[in-house]
């Protein structure tokens, strides 16, 4: 596999210029930068959360991790992980684990932790574990404008 169909269709009708990065099969996010030798802090990691009213994908650095707590002060929502199931019907063509930052090209709403806000390029994964997509700042800030920017994570030990 390579880059997720859906998510190619919606870039390409976007306009924005990216390129790929194939590199050996990962389990996860800071698997694949150290795998495509690209800083952990601009790859964008996807995790499915789910409400009373549906998903969001919270977009955090690959460095970091979800402050679940304070995502839900954010939202003022009551928030849960997706399943494994879950995610695996939203994003029907994507590997599970792998899910692109980019929501819109799936109909979902995109809350993106400010530290990615303006970084000058972002690496993430493409719908599977061998490939990682990368666009510049700019590019990633046009296919992010619908996402809501807050701070919500901090970096792993």
């Amino acid at each position: 596999m390579t880059m997720a169909k859906k998510l190619q269709d919606y870039i390409d009708g976007k306009g924005i210029t990216y390129d790929t990065l194939p590199h050996h099969r990962t389990a996860t996010s800071s698997q694949s930068a150290q795998a495509a030798h690209v800083p952990g802090s601009r790859l964008a990691k996807s995790v499915v959360v789910h409400h009373e009213m549906g998903y969001v994908l919270a977009v955090v650095p690959a460095t970091h991790r979800v402050e679940l707590s304070t995502l839900q002060d954010v939202m003022n929502r009551r928030l849960g992980l997706a399943s494994e199931e879950e995610v695996r019907s939203l994003f029907a063509d994507c590997d599970v684990g792998a899910v692109p930052p980019i929501g819109s090209a799936y109909g979902m709403p995109v809350i993106l932790d400010e530290s990615l806000e303006n970084a000058n390029d972002v690496y993430f994964e493409g719908g599977d574990h061998e490939t990682l997509v990368h666009v510049s700042g700019p590019g990633f800030r046009s296919l992010m404008k619908d996402a809501r920017v807050a701070r919500f994570s901090h970096p792993a030990v």
